[in-house]
């Protein structure tokens, strides 16, 4: 996303924003889906309610995931 505002160093910031607009724990939802920020290399990356429920909800969308990385999508 930093990439994309022309800011590539701006990834702190990105963070920053996504983890202020996470909803609260079996509340609101959010109109940005910050689940699905994945790292540069790949990798799941963290996530303010936990890294497994974060996995949980891209599986849910079709992701593949493993070893903590996102190895594809599900065919539909």
């Amino acid at each position: 996303m930093a990439k994309l505002t022309g800011k590539p160093r701006a990834y702190q910031a990105v963070r920053n924003i996504l983890n202020k607009s996470a909803p609260p724990a079996g509340g609101w939802r959010t109109k940005i889906p910050c689940h699905r920020v994945i790292r540069s290399d790949g990798k799941v990356g963290g996530y303010r309610y936990g890294t497994e429920r974060k996995i949980t909800l891209l599986k849910k969308e079709g992701m593949i995931i493993k070893n903590g990385q996102i190895a594809s999508r599900s065919p539909k």
